[in-house]
């Protein structure tokens, strides 16, 4: 049987996405979404971590380390990656100009620094997009890697720089750069299915929450039956993960996914190290 890694990783956006993705303003009911998050969400998901040994990632907005210190330097302190996530919540494509966007992460770099005493070598967009710039920004930093994209579902590959996607041509998908992505999915995220949104409807979650865990479950299985060497990796929020019973739920498909010979639990930066290194191959593109 094929080997298989699960790299669990959690968006810790807090009330950052509040204030600057759905911008409700003074809204308390809304915030206080974002610090059940930290003040309940985060600590129920790190003893959940502790209790099995499992590694994890956290990508985790400045905002939200200036706005809870505390709380992200325990994340630091029992153990687990940490790696950015932005400062503010926002899609990069809003930044007036290349400076305003790299200045941004700066301060999320200066941030995370601060917490871990390194400088961050990973990265996941808080939109999960990028705007012409933010390639050529990762590079300029000292990124390594980053998970926000979607271009393969369970093997890494090395993102392309470049690119050209004019309306009245043919795509045309660059050049390889050096940063490796380890790629995620909306169908393998929290959010969308279980947190309901007010103001945007399109976001506006209700799932029924024991099919998105079967789901998830049913992903990793055609994975493990499917795919050489595969990378599952499960994007989560203490908002939205951290509320009962999902916690359970979530103990219960990390289980299953134990049960299964050959599988073992990394964060990201383990995963993108092993690629850099050529330990674990990456998925080959057309042109490389």
């Amino acid at each position: 049987m094929s080997d298989a890694t699960v790299c669990l990783t959690y968006d810790f956006d807090a009330v950052s996405v509040w204030i600057h993705t759905f911008e409700v303003g003074n809204a308390p009911t809304q915030l206080s979404r974002g610090v059940y998050g930290a003040w309940v969400g985060a600590p129920r998901l790190l003893d959940l971590h502790d209790r099995h040994g499992i590694p994890a990632t956290w990508f985790v907005p400045g905002h939200t380390i200036e706005s809870f210190p505390e709380r992200v330097g325990e994340v630091h302190d029992r153990g687990y990656d940490i790696q950015c996530h932005g400062w503010r919540h926002v899609n990069p494509s809003t930044f007036d100009s290349k400076e305003d966007e790299k200045a941004e992460y700066e301060r999320a770099m200066t941030n995370i620094e601060d917490i871990t005493g390194s400088p961050p070598v990973g990265f996941r967009s808080p939109a999960w997009e990028f705007s012409t710039h933010t390639l050529d920004i990762l590079d300029e930093l000292g990124f390594e890697w980053d998970s926000s994209q979607m271009g393969n579902d369970f093997r890494p590959y090395y993102l392309r720089k470049n690119w050209s996607a004019p309306q009245d041509k043919p795509y045309e998908i660059g050049e390889k750069s050096d940063i490796v992505e380890v790629p995620i999915s909306w169908k393998r995220a929290d959010f969308p299915a279980l947190m309901f949104v007010w103001e945007q409807s399109i976001l506006w979650g209700f799932a029924d929450e024991r099919s998105v865990f079967d789901l998830w479950r049913a992903q990793f299985d055609w994975m493990y039956e499917h795919v050489e060497n595969g990378i599952f990796t499960l994007a989560m929020h203490p908002q939205v993960i951290g509320q009962p019973p999902r916690t359970t739920r979530l103990e219960e498909l990390i289980g299953h996914m134990r049960a299964k010979p050959g599988v073992e639990f990394a964060d990201v930066s383990t995963v993108a190290a092993e690629v850099r290194s050529g330990d674990r191959e990456p998925m080959a593109m057309l042109g490389d």
